[in-house]
């Protein structure tokens, strides 16, 4: 096995989340580590995968969403500052991957599946092999005690329940 590491330059970890029913707010978490140990990258399926994200590093281009989002009404970042997610399955599915695994967000452990699509090998311009994929999950935030909404006055909520989680990422091998 061998630990591949996560080019950050060339990676995103966001979400998104529909804001008053009628569009998406979208952010990403602009601090984190991950670690991939797999024998080869373009193929999973011996893989171990694992990130951890710095809630407070949470960007959705608003000040002020991005510190209501740290406060008690959502993350209680002094409190849980962080997210994490650790591979328990991986499976083939085609040319493309099932990636289960526990993700814990406010001391609540649910397993989530992630479709990894492979997106495919190069090799930089220094040499060195690089690898991309992306994923995607989708988690209902209110089952990970993300409970706070407000109702608007024309029905509806001002934040969706449903949050879809979107990684790309680019590695290549822990030099």
């Amino acid at each position: 096995m061998t630990n591949w590491t996560i080019d950050q330059s060339h990676s995103t970890v966001g979400f998104e989340v529909k804001h008053m029913m009628v569009s998406k707010v979208k952010g990403q978490f602009d601090s984190y580590t991950a670690n991939l140990d797999v024998a080869n990258p373009a193929d999973l399926s011996d893989a171990s995968i694992s990130f951890i994200f710095d809630v407070a590093s949470i960007n959705t281009k608003s000040t002020d969403r991005d510190n209501h989002l740290k406060s008690a009404d959502f993350f209680d970042v002094d409190t849980f500052p962080s997210i994490s997610f650790t591979s328990t399955n991986v499976e083939k599915d085609g040319t493309d991957y099932k990636v289960t695994g526990d993700l814990t967000i406010k001391d609540v452990t649910k397993p989530v599946t992630f479709d990894v699509e492979f997106g495919g090998k190069g090799t930089n311009p220094w040499g060195v092999e690089v690898y991309g994929f992306e994923a995607s999950a989708k988690i209902n935030r209110e089952e990970f005690g993300l409970t706070w909404n407000q109702a608007l006055e024309t029905g509806g909520v001002l934040v969706g329940k449903d949050i879809k989680i979107n990684v790309e990422l680019e590695v290549n091998p822990e030099q």
